[in-house]
């Protein structure tokens, strides 16, 4: 039942997120226990959601019905379509509470936070250095594969 004065009466015991009905509160409680009833029938993923499933199922049929009004380009998420055409229309309605900058999704917008809150929550355990970023890391992981000599193979 969905309350009209948007009233989230529901809330999970784990992060205090507030739901306006009980089946949005269920559905959420499956990202604190990992439950993922929903699995693709060509790669065995798991998912949480059934439209999340969907999704992914875009990713071998290989459809991609959302199209940019602007240049054309064709995506198979309606959410990141609404993303990029940002580019076009150059809407950031992400800000940084600290600097101000404007991002067009909240993923950018939580890697930048990092560099003022100085978070770095991917850490190397080769030798603990952190990152803020996944770029940084992953390039900084390189650093520690060798190669031996005569072969291809990798050691780390």
């Amino acid at each position: 039942m969905r309350t009209p004065t948007g009233d989230k009466p529901y809330s999970c015991k784990e992060c205090d997120k507030g739901f306006s009905n009980s089946s949005n509160l269920r559905r959420h409680m499956r990202t604190h226990t990992g439950e993922k009833p929903f699995s693709c029938k060509e790669c065995k993923k798991g998912f949480n959601q059934m439209s999340n499933l969907k999704r992914h199922m875009r990713n071998h049929t290989g459809k991609m019905p959302f199209c940019c009004k602007y240049c054309g380009k064709c995506i198979r998420d309606e959410y990141d379509l609404k993303i990029h055409m940002r580019t076009h229309t150059g809407e950031g309605p992400f800000s940084c509470k600290y600097c101000d900058t404007c991002f067009r999704d909240l993923f950018h917008l939580k890697t930048h936070m990092r560099i003022h809150t100085e978070e770095k929550p991917f850490s190397c355990k080769e030798c603990d250095k952190g990152f803020s970023n996944s770029s940084n890391f992953k390039r900084h992981m390189k650093t520690h594969i060798e190669v031996k000599p005569f072969s291809n193979k990798k050691l780390i």
